[in-house]
């Protein structure tokens, strides 16, 4: 990377409560092994983070994925918690879309000053030159994770607001586009992709919501002994992420064993497929991240979920 890269790079650290250690840390090179690359999500290493973009309180983030461990424009994936009375502050990107999820409890999100409370397990997605914030206005720290995509590989911006919408007014409906990771939602879908049995699946988040190389969000929940067959796309990466359960991933030629709050990072043009092999079903979530972002809608396609049209 250029100097002026490596500069982003550590004010990006800086800002979002990760050191340049905990980065190093992280999800070893794109060619090491598939059981070496698969990052495993630990509270203890989560890295105590104040005032993280003017917010109130002391956040707790950990890195799971960073720039260099993907060849896609995937900037990072944090997980931590919120612990009460705690936030991250408002903020504009200009070069990056962003996504703050919470996994339990509920918190208030805010959009370009529009502040809802959302229950858990549910996000906001910002597009690229919009503000956005998170709270967590109760007495329980809510567990948390932040996604970010760059819209030039290696490149972050921040622009604080001062603000940390720790007394912000709620509105009573959200007016701002949001992500439900309800399993209620889901639809079945017989042999997915080839694979065996039914596996109840939703594109959460299409790439009309994005502006970016940000191109889709997917939950999907796989019963015990079934399986999602294997796809590789030469224009899409990105990761899965393990809600619950446990099961087998396999990525090219290599397979290995996964489970809750577990990372599979994927670069472009790699096949994966997964089963559930445990007693109670595999849940994931899916980030895809296009090659090219003016061609995000076209990559991505039709919505493979979807009722079969006649």
């Amino acid at each position: 990377m250029t100097k002026g890269i490596v500069a982003i790079a550590i004010m990006a650290a800086v800002l979002c409560g990760v050191t340049s250690a905990q980065r190093a840390a992280t999800a070893p090179a794109q060619n090491a092994p598939l059981a070496q690359r698969i990052v495993h999500y630990d509270p203890s290493k989560v890295r105590k983070s104040p005032a993280v973009h003017d917010g109130a309180g002391v956040m707790n983030i950990g890195s799971l994925l960073e720039n260099e461990h993907t060849d896609t424009n995937l900037w990072f994936f944090h997980r931590g918690n919120i612990p009460p009375k705690t936030g991250i502050g408002a903020h504009f990107h200009n070069n990056c879309e962003e996504m703050f999820i919470i996994l339990d409890g509920e918190a208030q999100f805010t959009i370009d000053g529009h502040t809802a409370l959302l229950k858990g397990p549910a996000g906001a997605p910002v597009r690229m030159g919009h503000s956005h914030a998170v709270y967590n206005p109760t007495d329980k720290p809510v567990e948390w994770m932040n996604i970010n995509v760059a819209a030039i590989k290696g490149m972050y911006d921040a622009f604080n607001l001062g603000d940390s919408r720790a007394s912000a007014q709620l509105e009573p409906i959200a007016s701002f586009m949001t992500l439900k990771l309800d399993k209620a939602l889901l639809r079945p879908v017989e042999r997915l992709h080839g694979g065996k049995g039914t596996v109840h699946a939703r594109r959460a988040l299409d790439s009309t919501v994005f502006l970016g190389n940000w191109g889709y969000v997917d939950h999907l929940l796989v019963p015990p002994g079934a399986s999602i067959g294997s796809t590789a796309d030469a224009e899409i990466g990105g990761f899965y992420y393990v809600l619950s359960g446990e099961g087998t991933v396999t990525v090219g030629s290599e397979s290995a064993t996964i489970k809750a709050h577990d990372t599979v990072p994927l670069n472009f043009n790699q096949s994966k497929s997964f089963e559930a092999s445990g007693t109670t079903a595999l849940e994931l979530m899916a980030v895809g991240v296009v090659k090219e972002a003016s061609r995000r809608i076209q990559i991505v396609g039709r919505n493979p979920y979807a009722p079969a049209r006649n």
